[in-house]
């Protein structure tokens, strides 16, 4: 039997970006201590209106609303774009979150993968506008992350320019399925814990629509796993973005800065939201020629294409490592039944 989640409180730093130029300094600070000692801090008076927050929500759930067979036809690809229903699976929990997704990015990637117009009219349009304001508050967040690292301002910025034909920044609407309020036997995940393989993740959710939580305390990029204390992280206000370290940027600073594990729980008490739930997450990718090494060359220089083919291998390793455990305890509990099975298949062969 799992043992029982544990909750503490900690301190989850919201900084706010008012008057950046003036600032800037003081705001490095800021976030190097969050980036180094949690690994998640929210961000306030970033320029983007609660009006154009809702009206990005409410063009995700229009896209979630349309018939099967529509959101189909933009289906997800290896390159990280395009629709997916229930097919992501994490190595926490071996099993799909009970969710649906679509994967945006600015250039090629996206070709022939935007839903028509004529279901969606300025659906394209305005999600384009949206993510260059999300794409400008990231560019300022890795100014701040560069200084801490002593790089040049631009440093990020330039391996992240969402103007080139290879950007592969992705902006991900998330529809996750109501949950039943009374036990019927089935197991639901939201989303089980995981950490980001990006650079850096900005959240925006709902106020209401609870679930995000995070356990800290992973100390270098290459162990993939975490503890079981968990914090939740509450929204004030639609407005706020929460940010975390990604797995890229761990590596970037020699494990200074923390990707922390994280999940959207899956309702079981009272209290929780059993409801839809709708979040929209950025998740900052640099261009596949970016060159990976922090400023003590605690891991070998990677690309960027090879550090995410490097975590991809780590992901479905620790996969495939739950599933076989899965598998063993199935057979300690139903031995008979599996001997069965295997002379039915013994004797098809």
């Amino acid at each position: 039997m799992a043992p029982a989640t544990q909750y503490v409180d900690r301190p989850i730093p919201q900084i706010s970006l008012a008057r950046f130029e003036e600032r800037i300094n003081q705001i490095s600070q800021e976030i190097a201590a969050a980036a180094e000692n949690v690994g998640f801090f929210s961000i306030i008076d970033h320029g983007i209106s609660a009006q154009e927050i809702e009206q990005m929500f409410a063009n995700s759930e229009a896209f979630f609303a349309l018939p099967e067979e529509i959101k189909a036809s933009v289906p997800w690809n290896p390159q990280n774009v395009g629709y997916e229903f229930k097919s992501q699976v994490r190595p926490s929990t071996g099993a799909a979150d009970n969710k649906e997704s679509y994967q945006l990015q600015f250039g090629e990637n996206m070709d022939n993968l935007w839903v028509s117009d004529s279901h969606l009219p300025k659906f394209r349009e305005q999600s384009l506008d949206f993510m260059f304001k999300v794409q400008a508050i990231s560019e300022k967040l890795m100014i701040c992350l560069a200084r801490a690292l002593h790089f040049e301002d631009d440093y990020f910025v330039d391996w992240h320019d969402a103007s080139k034909r290879d950007a592969q920044s992705t902006l991900r609407l998330l529809h996750y399925f109501a949950t039943p309020e009374t036990n019927d036997g089935q197991t639901y995940h939201r989303a089980g814990a995981h950490a980001d393989w990006g650079f850096l993740t900005l959240l925006l959710q709902r106020k209401g629509q609870s679930g995000l939580e995070i356990a800290p305390g992973r100390e270098v990029v290459t162990k993939f796993n975490s503890g079981n204390a968990w914090t939740k992280v509450d929204f004030q206000n639609t407005t706020d973005i929460v940010c975390n370290i990604g797995d890229l940027l761990m590596s970037w600073s020699d494990d200074r800065f923390k990707s922390t594990f994280h999940r959207v729980k899956a309702p079981s008490e009272p209290g929780d939201n059993f409801g839809e739930r709708y979040s929209i997450a950025f998740f900052n990718q640099p261009r596949k020629d970016a060159l990976i090494q922090g400023p003590q060359m605690k891991y070998p220089l990677v690309t960027g294409g090879e550090f995410t083919k490097n975590a991809m291998s780590l992901y479905y390793a620790a996969l495939q490592e739950k599933r076989e455990a899965q598998l063993a305890n199935t057979l300690m509990a139903a031995p008979d039944k599996f001997a069965k099975t295997s002379t039915v298949l013994a004797a098809s062969a």
